[in-house]
């Protein structure tokens, strides 16, 4: 973002005071958030200043390129899609299409996300926007709701997420790892005690066995064995 080498973004540099602003837009910005995003995720909270913060929005989107591609490219897929009726196909074997009058986007673990009655608007910039019928998170109320390549994005991405987590979890448990529970990318599995069979080497090589539908995406995995449940 500021063309400065990652190793001068240590303690004691003066280009140390660039490691909080690069943080929060990582964090902020990757499914297309504005100064509005950096906002929610602290950015005044951290020693911003909200003049700062279009430049710092325009330096991501600059550095991240094929991101703002990817927001553009969904978003068009799904325009052409709902306009045309027509299937589309992405790289990757991602489908959108239209099933029963719903949007249907078909991930390549075949699983399927569905939007319920779509439709395109002209919004007040004189572009099209996406509509679908779901509940309003904050009135819980069914209405209308707005969503855009960068939202549509983070969709796909944590599906996708999800999908290599379910099938991590299957192989633990075809390898007899007794899975507990999980929470969000974590899997707390209880194994016997010194038994080689079940150590976390093991298990980190089994949840990082590549899907069949995911050929070519790196897969890595960590973890720590303790007596009890804690947050590393």
């Amino acid at each position: 973002m500021f063309g400065v080498p990652i190793e001068k973004i240590k303690k004691g540099n003066p280009e140390y005071e660039l490691r909080q602003k690069g943080k929060v837009a990582e964090l902020a910005l990757g499914y297309q958030g504005g100064p509005g995003a950096l906002i929610q995720m602290g950015a005044l909270d951290k020693g911003l200043t909200e003049e700062e913060l279009p430049e710092i929005v325009q330096r991501w989107r600059q550095s991240n390129k094929r991101i703002v591609d990817l927001w553009h490219t969904i978003q068009n897929n799904v325009i052409a899609c709902l306009k045309t009726g027509q299937t589309q196909v992405m790289q990757k074997n991602i489908y959108f299409s239209l099933e029963n009058g719903n949007l249907a986007i078909t991930l390549p673990s075949k699983r399927q996300l569905f939007y319920i009655q779509p439709c395109l608007e002209i919004n007040q910039f004189g572009g099209e926007s996406i509509f679908y019928l779901g509940q309003n998170q904050t009135t819980k109320k069914w209405e209308r709701i707005p969503t855009y390549g960068g939202k549509l994005t983070e969709n796909l991405v944590q599906a996708i997420a999800r999908d290599c987590l379910a099938e991590a979890i299957k192989n633990l448990v075809d390898n007899d790892y007794r899975v507990l529970f999980h929470i969000h990318d974590e899997i707390i599995a209880e194994v016997p005690k010194n038994d080689t069979r079940f150590s976390l080497e093991n298990a980190i090589k089994i949840m990082c066995k590549t899907p069949e539908w995911a050929e070519g995406l790196p897969l890595n995995a960590d973890g720590f064995i303790n007596a009890y449940y804690k947050k590393e």
